[in-house]
């Protein structure tokens, strides 16, 4: 991937991240919690994403994506703790909701969500303008 395609890539990986958070919105609000989830995930992931790619680094798997983000931005202090808190606990929930059929999220657990996951991607937006 050349410097524009990359630079393309976290442009629309960023916005899908935000659009996804507005899905999990109208999940959530229409009581779909365990789908809600599964988007809140997503959304996480397609920034965290994002940002692996802006330092070249491709992993294969969501646990890859997860320890790679953990490992390059969490334990090297360039973004809060709480983040990769945050991407392990919805990471575990999104499991949970999509593979354990007799699980059911609440609106509660759902809604105190979308403030954390909003400002981790606006976090790592900000980490990906000032790494240009």
């Amino acid at each position: 991937m050349n410097i524009d395609e990359r630079n393309e890539y976290i442009f629309h990986r960023i916005e899908t991240a935000y659009k996804t958070l507005e899905a999990a919105k109208l999940l959530s609000d229409n009581g779909y919690y365990n789908s809600a989830i599964n988007r809140l995930y997503y959304a996480v992931f397609y920034a965290v994403n994002a940002l692996l790619v802006r330092s070249e680094v491709y992993a294969q798997s969501h646990s890859g994506v997860k320890s790679q983000f953990s490992l390059l931005f969490i334990k090297s202090g360039k973004l809060d703790k709480k983040f990769g808190k945050l991407l392990a606990q919805l990471y575990d929930w999104r499991q949970k909701g999509d593979y354990e059929n007799l699980y059911d999220f609440s609106a509660e657990s759902v809604t105190s969500l979308f403030q954390p996951v909003h400002e981790m991607i606006s976090a790592i937006e900000n980490e990906l303008i000032h790494s240009q």
